[in-house]
């Protein structure tokens, strides 16, 4: 029974640290973004078609978020000149979301500030230690996918 209430400790210490990371970051995000224009969630939808035109079901997927929260956002972005809709040959309905050139202009506004707080985590963490944590995070976001994902029985609990 200790080895349950351990785990259990264990996953609510990771809950609460993985809590304040994300409200950290997304601080952080906002006032990066805050001088392109952008708030971070624009920035997160944004950065997810920058390199590929995605349904909005794709960046909500890829992001973890809801599709309406993604359609909000990116008919707010399309209104402002920072994004458009596409055909999507693969569904005629679900256009692709795609970044303007006016979109990649805030984007690279932001990359500075975004570099030098990338090389000040780096010097905090070191860089072992930065590539270590990235490992461990995509690792424990993979287990979470397998969880979530994998049918459970109710007399199991999670």
């Amino acid at each position: 029974m200790s080895g349950d209430s351990s785990h259990q400790d264990m996953l609510s210490a990771t809950a609460l640290s993985v809590f304040r990371l994300n409200g950290q970051f997304l601080a952080a995000a906002d006032e990066l973004a805050r001088p392109a224009g952008l708030t971070a969630a624009w920035w997160q939808v944004l950065g997810a078609v920058l390199n590929e035109p995605l349904p909005v079901s794709g960046v909500a997927r890829a992001m973890g978020i809801t599709r309406q929260s993604v359609q909000r956002i990116a008919d707010l972005m399309v209104t402002k000149g920072l994004a458009e809709y596409t055909p999507n040959p693969a569904h005629r309905r679900a256009k692709l979301l795609r970044a303007t050139a006016g979109g990649r202009a805030a984007i690279e506004r932001i990359n500075p500030g975004h570099a030098d707080l990338a090389a000040h985590l780096a010097a905090e963490l070191g860089d072992a230690a930065f590539a270590e944590t990235v490992r461990v995070l995509e690792r424990l976001s993979g287990a979470m996918d397998a969880l979530t994902l994998r049918p459970t029985d109710p007399s199991e609990g999670i």
